[in-house]
């Protein structure tokens, strides 16, 4: 019995909530519709904005990041060559102490 009052009361609450929602909503129900609809069409502007931008900063770091490597790469390989050149050098040259 104790729920069925509760039930009832949450049906007068949600009648009485929609009815005041009616009675002052700001604009019309057509209107409403229209800006809800321009409101999506913002928003999935910024979506397909931020997309891109977001795309071209993951581009150019993934970029800096291939230089990057390229350089170390070199940069170990010369390092590499000058070991290998100075072995070389060592074993053409060998001085005794």
């Amino acid at each position: 019995m104790e729920d069925d009052s509760k039930l009832s009361y949450f049906f007068l609450g949600l009648g009485l909530g929609v009815a005041v929602g009616v009675l002052f909503a700001p604009k019309a129900g057509a209107e409403t519709r229209d800006l809800i609809r321009n409101k999506a069409g913002e928003g999935v502007d910024y979506v397909k904005r931020r997309g891109e931008e977001l795309r071209d900063s993951a581009t150019d770091t993934f970029d800096r990041g291939k230089e990057t490597l390229r350089r170390h790469k070199d940069n170990l390989s010369a390092a590499v060559e000058a070991g290998k050149q100075a072995y070389r050098e060592s074993l053409n040259n060998p001085t005794r102490e």
